[in-house]
């Protein structure tokens, strides 16, 4: 990798344990220079600077503005070091399919089950249920009420629960619902 490939991705490495504090945060190696002497002048170590939200009221942030870095990335770096080892990604909601559910062979007209969104279109939306077949909400089962379109209801990839309301196993054909099932 690269000297300028890193500088654009150490923001987003977080290495806890590691004998650099600032490793374990989303300030950029570049700045770390900065963060060392804004501790230095407030005499203490990076780490207390890290620590301590006082020590960092206390940071006079436009004594460090330069050509190179202004007041906005200063404020950007104060915010970092109150998070330390925040990962910014949001929790992945786990996901399962109804459980012994396989084929299209073992639907019933009446079952609820969980489904992913796969496509909106113009009449409804297509969603996977897990048995290799995905089956179709039209626009006018989507919700209880009147609904102009699929979009102001379900996004791509959205975890829904559907009823079974038709299955034409010869055409690999199914018919789902979202009236009723709580979302």
């Amino acid at each position: 990798m690269g000297a300028k490939a890193f500088e654009q991705c150490a923001g987003f490495l977080r290495i806890p344990n590691s004998e650099n504090p600032l490793d374990n945060s989303a300030v950029h190696p570049e700045s770390y220079g900065i963060v060392k002497q804004m501790a230095k002048d407030a005499n203490c170590a990076v780490a207390d600077l890290i620590a301590d939200k006082n020590l960092r009221k206390q940071i006079d942030l436009n004594k460090y503005v330069t050509n190179e870095v202004g007041l906005p990335t200063l404020k950007d770096i104060m915010e970092e070091l109150e998070k330390p080892g925040r990962d910014p990604r949001t929790a992945i909601k786990v996901f399962q399919f109804k459980e012994g559910i396989y084929k299209i062979e073992q639907l019933e007209v009446g079952m609820e089950m969980p489904g992913i969104v796969t496509n909106i279109t113009n009449f409804g939306a297509f969603v996977d249920v897990g048995v290799k077949q995905d089956g179709l909400v039209h626009i006018s089962q989507l919700a209880n009420r009147f609904v102009s379109d699929p979009a102001d209801v379900v996004q791509l990839h959205q975890h829904v629960n559907v009823k079974v309301i038709e299955v034409d196993v010869a055409r690999k054909r199914i018919q789902l619902s979202m009236k009723d099932c709580e979302q």
